[in-house]
């Protein structure tokens, strides 16, 4: 299990609504790259996040690394069966800064 600092995103806030910011776990000063995550690996992440409940979607769904980096916005709100306010943080504030920074470090 990979340990993971959390640091929260600057651009969130706090809601007066109880919600809360989302958390990204940081490796050395960058996310984490999960080409090479088993099911796992993402699970713990998630988990990690703060998506305890979520998380267990990924499990379901057999979701490694190479799979959650090639998953669309429509793969997390529609086949991972779970409600759509988290989905969406999961993909904006996770999934896709993770595929980001994945296309990044293999470009160099």
């Amino acid at each position: 299990m990979k340990n993971y600092c959390n640091v929260t995103d600057s651009g969130m806030e706090d809601k007066a609504n109880g919600s809360v910011d989302t958390k990204s776990p940081v490796e050395n000063g960058q996310l984490p790259d999960p080409a090479n995550w088993g099911v796992a690996d993402v699970v713990d992440y998630f988990k990690a996040t703060g998506f305890e409940e979520q998380a267990t979607a990924f499990q379901d769904q057999e979701i490694d690394g190479k799979s959650l980096l090639l998953m669309t916005r429509n793969d997390v709100l529609t086949g991972l069966s779970i409600k759509l306010g988290p989905a969406l943080k999961i993909y904006e504030y996770h999934v896709k800064p993770l595929q980001t920074q994945h296309l990044k470090s293999n470009a160099s």
